[in-house]
């Protein structure tokens, strides 16, 4: 209900003064006859109310009000007065800021109808003075925080001018050229190593397309705006590339520089945009040139004393030069195997320079595609039998089926792959082959329930000297799947594996477009 002070000289009053709050209800009211004991009080207790009469002996109640405002500048104040006393009671209201003047004698109802809105009032300013020291607060610690701010701002922006400095020195300086396309493979910018490779300025450079200064023969360049995927199929599900096998063209010197451009994806709500990384690889082209034509010259310089080798070992073997005792046949048997061994690695090492230079030209004749595959999974056979494997061929191919390819090099490669999948399938285990045309396309699989591949180790399957995976090596040469795919490659084709840890694996390829219906002969 709210703490009333009541203070009158005469006790009379406080006595009706206690009966009238008691019977309203007010419990926490406290009376005083003499003012200065009521100042005392004040000076340790808060009020909601103060009523005091105004003529007083010791200190008339405009001096005690002007002490209790002093204490307590919010709390609502009530003085009592005669009617004598009306022209003092307004002049304290205006320079005291009394809350109300009540004349003598009172009305109860009007009375106790102005202490409780008396009590309100105080209550309302209390809370105002609260809000307002909160709102003081709120506003010093907005104007400490914006010269923080301030100061924060100022040291971000050094950092920010001193990173772009460091980022456009290195960007400037740089030996790779860097390039930044739209979607649409339109160039928006370039660094100096890019207009140096280009002999282009950056001026002339900007609203070309990348593929007026670049080409691939593995990338399509025009390919931007499908299914809202980027230039290269650049797309959500894939942030960067790389493309090898690229030329810069040069409008100066007319000459084409072999690079290898990185781009990655620096999308903004906004924009699609991708950054690329230019590096001039002519260097190590040569490199491998050179490295190539050395184990080109080496590896046919020695297949003339390997087959001489192989010729003499097989004249001792059949008996032209006579009986040979058992010790003897196993170890030229030995010594024949393995130099027919070393001549299969000579071969495929041939094979992959002959695909690398772009040497090797490929003889497409019409065949039978079901008897060449029937003619592998019988040679292959007797090792499946050897392991106890249960090796079958699925295929609904009729025989009448014929497809233009070489037939030489696509036997090489079903035997590859059915010839890894029985070597590397656990003794007991199953191999299917499955072999089918589908409109004008050849598919050849071979799955297997061996121990499966790890798929951080299937992109490194398909290249160069790629000997088995982290789990477990092999003995091979590591050219059997790479040689496998240029010649899958070298017929437009797709070669692929799907394999599953402890579940098997698929090895499979696709060959577009192959299957004819009269014979011709196509060398190409």
């Amino acid at each position: 209900m709210g703490k009333i002070i009541v203070v009158d000289d005469e006790k009379i009053v406080t006595s009706a003064f206690k009966t009238l709050l008691k019977v309203e209800g007010f419990d926490d009211a406290h009376f005083f006859n003499k003012p200065k004991e009521a100042v005392e009080f004040l000076k340790s207790n808060t009020p909601d109310l103060i009523v005091s009469d105004f003529m007083m002996p010791d200190m008339n109640g405009l001096e005690f009000l002007t002490e209790a405002k002093k204490l307590h500048p919010e709390v609502s104040m009530i003085l009592l007065t005669g009617y004598a006393d009306k022209e003092n009671a307004i002049k304290a209201i205006n320079e005291i800021g009394l809350y109300k003047y009540i004349e003598k004698p009172w009305d109860n109802d009007d009375l106790i109808m102005n202490i409780k809105n008396g009590i309100e009032r105080s209550n309302l300013l209390s809370k105002l003075r609260e809000k307002i020291s909160e709102l003081e607060i709120a506003k010093q610690k907005l104007q400490d925080y914006s010269e923080k701010l301030e100061d924060m701002v100022a040291q971000r922006t050094a950092e920010l001018t001193a990173a772009n400095l460091k980022l456009s020195g290195i960007i400037n300086y740089c030996a790779d050229g860097i390039i930044i396309i739209d979607r649409h493979g339109i160039i928006e910018q370039v660094n100096p190593a890019c207009e140096n490779m280009t002999g282009l300025s950056e001026v002339a450079l900007c609203h070309m397309k990348l593929q007026e200064i670049a080409y691939s023969e593995n990338v399509d360049f025009n390919k931007s705006g499908k299914n809202r995927e980027g230039i290269f199929g650049l797309g959500s599900e894939r942030s960067e590339i790389l493309i090898r096998d690229c030329y810069i063209r040069n409008s100066l010197s007319d000459k084409r520089i072999p690079v290898e451009i990185n781009f990655a994806s620096i999308s903004t709500s906004e924009k699609e945009r991708y950054v690329g990384v230019i590096r001039d690889v002519s260097l190590q082209k040569d490199t491998e040139r050179l490295r190539d034509d050395f184990i080109a010259t080496l590896t046919h310089d020695l297949r003339t004393p390997l087959l001489a080798a192989i010729q003499t070992l097989k004249f001792f073997l059949d008996g032209s030069l006579g009986d040979l005792e058992d010790k003897q046949r196993v170890l030229l048997s030995t010594m024949l195997q393995s130099n027919e061994d070393l001549l299969g690695l000579v071969n495929a090492l041939l094979e992959v320079y002959k695909f690398e230079s772009g040497k090797l030209s490929l003889c497409k004749t019409l065949f039978p595609v079901k008897d060449l595959i029937t003619q592998c999974f019988d040679e292959l056979k007797p090792l499946a039998d050897k392991k106890e494997l249960d090796f079958v061929l699925n295929s609904d191919i009729d025989e009448s089926v014929k497809i233009l390819a070489d037939k030489g090099e696509i036997k090489r490669v079903i035997i590859n792959l059915c010839g890894n999948a029985v070597n590397y399938t656990n003794k007991g285990g199953r191999i299917e082959v499955f072999a089918r045309a589908d409109e004008g396309d050849f598919i050849f699989s071979v799955a297997d329930n061996g121990n499966g591949i790890p798929k951080e180790d299937i992109p490194h399957l398909f290249m160069r000297f790629s000997q088995g995976t982290s789990k477990k090596r092999s003995t091979g040469t590591g050219l059997g799947l790479y040689l496998s795919r240029q010649i899958v490659e070298a017929h437009e084709g797709k070669i692929w594996l799907e394999s599953k840890i402890n579940k098997g694996s698929e090895f499979s390829f696709l060959l577009p477009n192959i299957v004819q219906d009269k014979v011709e002969v196509i060398n190409g």
